[in-house]
């Protein structure tokens, strides 16, 4: 055999090597593509679903699904803390709570109103949510965090307690708004556990 004839056949193993390894490639990309929409969801944590949005809360931190007999109108998803009765976390979607909203930027301001007086905000920053290409400007949001006390009310914690917050409002692909809040005792929830809240909305 040839100098020349063994170049040759060395060269175009190495091309089927390579086309194998780029197919393999693409067939992983495309195997991945179907989750890509869907918001990351930390381990031991369960979803609340609803039609305009999907949102993670803490199961293995206690927070159990409210049936829907159980919750208020107002709300069409809760999950719930409860200790000795007392219900020192929750987490709860409201879908078309304000009329004449049309952007993220209106639902945060008639979410933000709901907040109550005995609030303070401490940070409002437009964040991006998971979801389909095809959901638009849908996925632009705005979150407020916040601190407030308890008022003692319907099994909270006792009046004055100290409590902090976070909402993500926004409105859906079809113009529905929502509002997305986890509310708890002050130094229950940790500062990654409230990003990683925010982080596991995907919006329809």
């Amino acid at each position: 055999m040839s100098a020349r004839t063994r170049n040759r056949r060395q060269a175009l193993r190495r091309m089927t090597v390579l086309t194998g390894a780029v197919v393999a490639a693409a067939v992983l990309l495309t195997g991945c593509g179907g989750d890509a929409d869907k918001a990351s969801v930390p381990e031991g944590w369960d979803t609340l679903e609803t039609g305009s949005l999907s949102v993670g809360y803490p199961k293995s931190e206690g927070y159990a699904e409210q049936p829907a007999g159980e919750r208020a109108k107002a709300n069409a998803a809760v999950a719930l803390k409860e200790e000795n009765g007392i219900r020192t976390g929750m987490v709860s979607v409201q879908l078309d709570f304000a009329t004449g909203v049309r952007d993220a930027a209106g639902a945060a301001a008639a979410a933000g109103a709901g907040i109550g007086l005995n609030s303070t905000r401490k940070a409002t920053d437009d964040v991006r949510l998971a979801g389909p290409d095809d959901a638009g400007e849908a996925r632009e949001a705005r979150r407020i965090d916040y601190d407030f006390t308890a008022d003692g009310q319907e099994d909270t914690p006792n009046r004055g307690t100290p409590m902090t917050g976070v909402l993500v409002a926004g409105v859906d692909s079809k113009g529905v708004p929502f509002v997305v809040r986890l509310n708890a005792v002050k130094g229950a929830v940790e500062a990654e556990d409230l990003d990683a809240f925010v982080g596991s909305i995907t919006v329809r």
